[in-house]
C-alpha cells in the first residue's frame, strides 16, 4: 500500500469479544499486503507486566483504560497516514465498553475522543467456543468474552455506527468478506 496524505485513509475496526479470530483475521489481513495496526490490550498487559506496572485489569482497570486509549489514538493517527483501508484491531469505543462492562464511569474525554476519532467501518466478530483460548493475557471466560461482544455492539451502536457481523469460516472466508465489505 502506498504512503499518501492525511485524509485518504479508511480505518476499519475489527471488534467483537476476545476468543473470536480478531488478531489471527488481522495477521491475514497484514500478510495480504494490507495496513494494520494490533490491539492495545493484549500490548499493554505485555509491556506492564515487563516493567512490573500496575496499569493491568486486575490492578488498576483505570489506568488501563487511559492506555488503551492513548494507544488507541496513536494507532489512528497511524491510519491517517496510509492509503485507502487500514485495519484496527479494536477502536476507542471498544475502551468505553471495557470500562462499562467493568461497572466504572467513562470519563467525558473519552467520550468525546469516541466522538472525534471516527472509523469507517466496524467489522464484529462474535467469541467462537471452538478457537477460544485463555493465556496469561486473556483470563477472561467464554462467558466473559460473549459479555464483552454484548457491551461492543452496545457502545458502537450508541455511537452510531452500523456494525458488520464477520461469519465463522476459515481465515481465507473471513478476509475475503472483509475486504469484499471494506470495498478494498
Amino acid at each position: 500500500m502506498r504512503r499518501t496524505a492525511e485524509g485518504d485513509a479508511k480505518p476499519l475496526v475489527l471488534t467483537g469479544g476476545p476468543g473470536a479470530g480478531k488478531t489471527s483475521l488481522l495477521t491475514m489481513l497484514e500478510n495480504m499486503g494490507y495496513p494494520t495496526q494490533g490491539e492495545a490490550g493484549r500490548a499493554i498487559i505485555q509491556d506492564q507486566q515487563r516493567i512490573g506496572g500496575n496499569a493491568l485489569p486486575w490492578i488498576d482497570p483505570r489506568a488501563f483504560a487511559e492506555q488503551m486509549l492513548a494507544w488507541d489514538m496513536r494507532n489512528f493517527s497511524n491510519a491517517q497516514r496510509e492509503a485507502g483501508p487500514v485495519f484496527l484491531d479494536r477502536g476507542i469505543p471498544d475502551t468505553i465498553g471495557y470500562l462499562e462492562l467493568s461497572g466504572l464511569p467513562v470519563p467525558a474525554h473519552m467520550e468525546k475522543a469516541a466522538c472525534v476519532f471516527r472509523y469507517e467501518k466496524v467489522f464484529l466478530l462474535r467469541p467462537w467456543p471452538e478457537i477460544f483460548t485463555q493465556d496469561s493475557e486473556r483470563r477472561q471466560t467464554l462467558a466473559e468474552a460473549e459479555r464483552t461482544c454484548v457491551a461492543m455492539e452496545r457502545v458502537y451502536g450508541r455511537l452510531g455506527y452500523i456494525l458488520i457481523e464477520v461469519p465463522r469460516g476459515s481465515l481465507e472466508e473471513r478476509a475475503a468478506f472483509v475486504i469484499g465489505q471494506a470495498g478494498a
